[in-house]
């Protein structure tokens, strides 16, 4: 039995999710979902809006008949170059035009993307590759001299590179390979080699018909690797049919979104699977215009949404703490942004009050993991949202808190570990059978997150099973500590960790940033956490930083913190 099929075995039974009393009027407690493969809603926003701008990137404007163009001739040059249905594809670029037309390209041809981090180190990227067996990669000419390095251990056969230069109006696109080579950056690529191809050249050579491909809603496009944060990366197996339920989830938790109307500010990665989602796939679902953003800088964010004015713009905890905290902001209009969703880490409570106040839009908590498309739950944008807490389950969605010892569903109000199941969930990790047992349970995902749910079927995550902190019997949660650390005037951003202790076991260490031209002693800090907490949730240690380790959506990586103390320890 499929993942998909318990989960419609479950569908009526509404009788114990008491979230659904919570849910706004206008979110129906159950959806219908069309029958189609993903591409299908680029095609409708193409007919529908044909003449709208799909993307806007550094001056560089395409419509939506134009990527509907482009991904088909790039579908069509895959299927030229000898790409079957079912081969993986490994897309290796930034946010930019060619990583939309890549991604839809390669679904009409019937592949499976591998979206893969541009950021990966030669290590990191022949475990993806070699994982996946991809044997086609679309990456950036700055990326080429990586990738050539892992080629030999892999069975890649096509590498099609492009450069941003590729996708810029004139004279941006004269410019650009100067600056690089002002900055003694000339990338060197042999395209006399059999197996290696410029992007422009395949798309201009390619037909522009639509593929005769059958895809069904059930076959493989994606394997998104997890972030590693608990061990190898591990490629979740997501169905055409598990994106578009999350794309329409979304549509619908976001129900004031008019099609054909919409600005979403893209600068999530598409590489990961919250920003190919919540921007990319919902974006194109909406025939919304794509404001893409290669990198998160917050000045050049702040001139961008005074220019083009989005009213979409979903992010992470980081983004709008460096966009809160930017000395200039008052000077800048940012009243067009309408909702955001902020998803990845905590959103602490005084980040969101600053940004609501600064834009006159909603920024709510969300949550979702790699395995489930990615989203789950989320704070109503417009209804009764909880501060600290990840908000409901989206429609279809069903979710429970369980004592990881007993296996007994937990009261309101008790810490378990959160395990969800619904039709976003993924149909198991890529050849690793035994780890797809560990994680789905008779269709239920756990999620390895500590949580609690209160009467109203709010949601609030502690932590990561790992993460939690045991310091003299007691279970003390990172998160609870940082979301009083964050409250303090002085803190720009905290991250809380357990170190080993002699006597306790473990005890709390706390790292700090500060805001720009503030300061606080570990003497003041300790005080006024003694105020706020438990005396055993108190941090005994405290470091200041300048930043914190992230992942590339701005997740703190606390494992990297964990790591250095466990260096620091053994050099003593």
């Amino acid at each position: 039995m499929t993942a998909h099929s318990l989960w419609e075995g479950n569908i009526l039974d509404n009788s114990r999710k008491v979230w659904l009393d919570h849910y706004p009027e206008e979110v129906p407690h159950s959806l219908t979902y069309p029958e189609v493969p993903l591409t299908h809603f680029l095609e409708e926003s193409a007919r529908e809006y044909p003449d709208r701008d799909a993307v806007q990137f550094m001056g560089k404007r395409i419509t939506y008949s134009q990527l509907l163009e482009e991904s088909y001739r790039f579908g069509n040059a895959l299927r030229q170059l000898g790409v079957q249905k079912g081969e993986r594809i490994s897309i290796m670029l930034p946010n930019c035009p060619q990583a939309i037309i890549a991604y839809y390209g390669s679904l009409y041809a019937g592949a499976i993307v591998v979206q893969t981090n541009p950021m990966y180190v030669e290590r990191e990227l022949l475990h993806q590759l070699t994982d996946s067996g991809a044997e086609t990669i679309v990456c950036l000419d700055l990326l080429y001299s990586r990738v050539t390095k892992v080629l030999p251990e892999t069975k890649i056969k096509r590498v099609i590179v492009t450069s941003i230069k590729d996708y810029l109006p004139f004279p941006k696109n004269i410019l650009y390979p100067l600056t690089l080579m002002k900055d003694g950056i000339k990338p060197k690529i042999s395209y006399d080699n059999e197996r290696i191809f410029r992007f422009p050249e395949l798309l201009q050579k390619a037909l522009s018909d639509p593929l005769t491909v059958e895809i069904s809603p059930d076959d493989i496009a994606l394997l998104q690797y997890t972030g590693g944060t608990t061990g190898t990366a591990k490629g979740a197996i997501l169905t055409h049919r598990n994106l578009v339920v999350n794309a329409v989830q979304c549509a619908t938790w976001m129900y004031r979104g008019r099609k054909g109307k919409e600005k979403v500010l893209a600068v999530l990665p598409f590489f990961h699977v919250y920003g190919m989602t919540v921007v990319m796939n919902y974006g194109v679902y909406l025939a919304a215009t794509l404001l893409l953003v290669p990198r998160f800088e917050p000045e050049k964010i702040l001139k961008l949404i005074e220019k083009e004015k989005p009213t979409l713009f979903p992010g992470a905890p980081t983004m709008y703490i460096g966009l809160v905290n930017h000395p200039d902001i008052e000077k800048y209009d940012l009243s067009s942004i309408e909702a955001c969703l902020s998803g990845s880490s905590a959103l602490p409570v005084d980040v969101q009050e600053k940004f609501e106040k600064l834009t006159g839009g909603r920024l709510v908590e969300g949550y979702g993991l790699t395995e489930a498309s990615p989203v789950t739950h989320a704070n109503p944008i417009w209804g009764k949202r909880k501060a600290g807490s990840i908000g409901l389950p989206w429609p279809d969605t069903d979710c429970r808190i369980v004592d990881p010892e007993t296996g007994k569903e937990c009261s309101f109000g008790e810490v378990g570990e959160l395990q969800v199941r619904g039709p976003q969930v993924m149909q198991g990790y890529w050849n690793l059978p035994e780890e797809t047992e560990k994680t789905l349970k008779d269709g239920w995902l756990l999620t390895g997150d500590m949580a609690s749910m209160d009467e109203e079927g709010y949601v609030s995550i502690m932590d990561r099973k790992k993460d939690m902190i045991i310091a003299s019997g007691f279970n003390i949660y990172p998160r609870e500590v940082e979301e009083v650390l964050f409250e303090h005037p002085a803190i720009q951003e905290a991250a809380v960790i357990g170190v080993p202790d002699s006597y306790r076991g473990e005890t709390v260490k706390a790292f700090i940033v500060l805001k720009s031209g503030k300061t606080v002693t570990e003497e003041e800090l300790e005080a006024y956490c003694r105020e706020k907490l438990a005396a055993y949730k108190v941090p005994r240690l405290f470091e200041f930083r300048d930043e914190l380790p992230k992942s590339i959506v701005g997740k703190v990586l606390r494992r990297v913190l964990l790591e250095e103390e466990k260096q620091k320890m053994e050099s003593r």
